[in-house]
């Protein structure tokens, strides 16, 4: 049942990455830890990592062959976002679990409310033919990718739904080109998050395999599906934001409990 559980929530992470490029990423570790069944906080987010991190990847490769892709806005937020997720792993580390988790929650509340407001002003998601490009590097988006990767790292999360709002924010780019774009930072992110924690020997490596077979078969759906949903986006960040206050207001009082 376990191997069941594993690869169902990694189905719905890599799903949600393909769709709209974050959302499962930061359910990823609450997965593991509530339905899975990972018992120590840091391994859930040392695991979920890794997982994400091959998705993300496996999703970007779809959207680099649908044209999503802006290359150098990818290279820029990825190599910057890279040492502040490096930085934040080790921080993260040596953080007590639960305090880890119960900020966690609130920083899912902090997403979802981004998701809504993120929903309420982006409509159509592709550019029109012939839009110029935004400068492959800017001071703003140097400043976002260390941010963004720092808080990765420090949760564990792929950071999609911190990064696509960066990336509009950052460059204006059109939202179905921050989201292919994207999927590029969440995987160098993931993968230095988790090369930090494999490190001190905290990944579940079986459970990961499974999380990440899951991720894929899910991914290919999201992907397939994103392209054509793209202007519907508004709706489905409506909908992931539910399910993530519904995560969080149960992380918090779990992890209440155990601090008091």
């Amino acid at each position: 049942m376990s191997v069941v559980l594993a690869l169902l929530s990694g189905g719905f992470v890599g799903f949600s990455l393909g769709l709209i490029g974050g959302g499962g990423s930061i359910l990823a570790t609450p997965l593991l830890i509530y339905v899975v069944g990972v018992g120590q906080p840091h391994v859930a987010i040392g695991t979920g990592a890794l997982a994400v991190a091959v998705s993300a990847m496996a999703n970007f490769s779809g959207h680099w062959r649908a044209g999503n892709v802006r290359w150098g806005n990818a290279l820029v937020f990825a190599a910057f976002g890279v040492v502040g997720a490096l930085g934040g792993s080790t921080l993260g580390k040596a953080f007590d679990g639960e305090r880890l988790l119960f900020l966690f929650a609130l920083l899912m509340i902090a997403v979802g409310l981004l998701m809504l407001r993120s929903g309420e002003r982006n409509g159509s998601g592709r550019a029109a033919a012939g839009a110029p490009s935004a400068p492959a590097f800017t001071p703003r988006l140097a400043a976002v990718a260390l941010a963004v990767g720092g808080a990765s790292g420090f949760f564990g999360i792929g950071g999609g739904f911190l990064i696509v709002p960066g990336l509009v924010f950052a460059t204006g780019m059109p939202m179905i080109n921050a989201i292919g774009t994207s999927l590029f930072a969440v995987g160098a992110f993931g993968l230095a998050t988790a090369a930090n924690y494999a490190l001190s020997g905290l990944i579940d490596w079986p459970v990961a395999a499974q999380y990440i077979v899951g991720g894929l078969l899910g991914g290919w759906v999201g992907m397939r599906l994103a392209c054509r949903l793209a202007g519907r986006k508004g709706a489905l960040d409506r909908i992931f934001a539910s399910l993530i206050f519904t995560v969080a207001a149960y992380m918090l009082y779990r992890t209440s409990a155990a601090l008091t």
